[in-house]
């Protein structure tokens, strides 16, 4: 079975994020991508020069006839840079199967990303998303208090979203402990998915390689929690391989072929 995955989001002309880091990662994870544009950025492995929201009537376009031919198996949607492209967006998820939201607000480099009106209308997103993808500072945001500082509270944290209606979340501890710690929560509870830090300054994109990588997995996977565990490991590798790229002169891309490309011999 052919798997097909259809990113929503912006695009980053360096590669290493956004629309380029969801296509690698799709395919790098066995699936067929496809891609909606949401907005085109002005940036490198440095930040963030400036954003561009493509037109809502033209978004809705591509979504309408993309979707007249083909049904993906999953979406990771990504940066709506407005409230306008969230509530657009929203209207097409119940359409959706296996739908990942990350919701993008901040880059790596610190740069913002989501327009302030356009909190809101992701909030929403979120409890209509099967999946949420959120880091440290998107949590707070997301539940209007300041970021968790202990593996604890991340765990808190992300219990507290199922409180506003979201109903799988995955919500990335990044740097707050050794094991990188994540915490995968539904239903049943929360999971830590525990991993490694990797000394590097190289994981610009992080956050779209991980969502998109659970998207391409989750239909040939039992369930949720099975395909973040294996994106996580994917994610792991990435970013453990970043530094042979060599790519920019600031936060590098995280390498998403690192398992298929040939081992430079010496």
């Amino acid at each position: 079975m052919t798997v097909t995955a259809l990113s929503i989001a912006g695009s980053d002309p360096s590669g290493g994020a956004g629309i380029q880091a969801d296509l690698k990662s799709f395919s790098a994870n066995g699936a067929y991508g496809m891609a909606v544009i949401t907005a085109l950025t002005a940036q490198s492995t440095r930040g963030v020069a400036g954003v561009h929201a493509v037109p809502v009537d033209f978004v809705r376009a591509q979504l309408d006839v993309l979707l007249a031919d083909v049904v993906p198996d999953a979406t990771k949607i990504g940066m709506l840079a407005t409230a306008e492209l969230a509530r657009a967006v929203g209207d097409y998820l119940p359409r959706l199967a296996n739908t990942v939201l990350d919701p993008v607000m901040v880059a790596t480099s610190g740069d913002a990303l989501l327009d302030a009106d356009a909190v809101e209308q992701v909030r929403r997103l979120c409890a209509v998303a099967d999946l949420i993808t959120p880091n440290l500072p998107e949590t707070a945001v997301l539940l209007d208090r300041a970021p968790a500082t202990d593996v604890d509270g991340l765990v808190e944290q992300a219990c507290a979203l199922r409180g506003i209606g979201v109903r799988r979340a995955l919500v990335k501890g990044g740097h707050l402990d050794e094991g990188a710690t994540d915490v995968y929560v539904d239903e049943n509870g929360p999971v830590l998915l525990d991993g490694r830090r990797v000394p590097t300054v190289n994981t610009h994109g992080t956050g779209c390689t991980l969502s998109s990588a659970i998207a391409a997995l989750r239909p040939r996977r039992d369930g949720w929690a099975e395909a973040a565990k294996q994106a996580k490991d994917y994610v792991t590798g990435a970013i453990a391989a970043a530094d042979e790229l060599g790519v920019g002169h600031g936060h590098g891309p995280v390498h998403h072929f690192h398992a298929l490309w040939p081992k430079e011999t010496p």
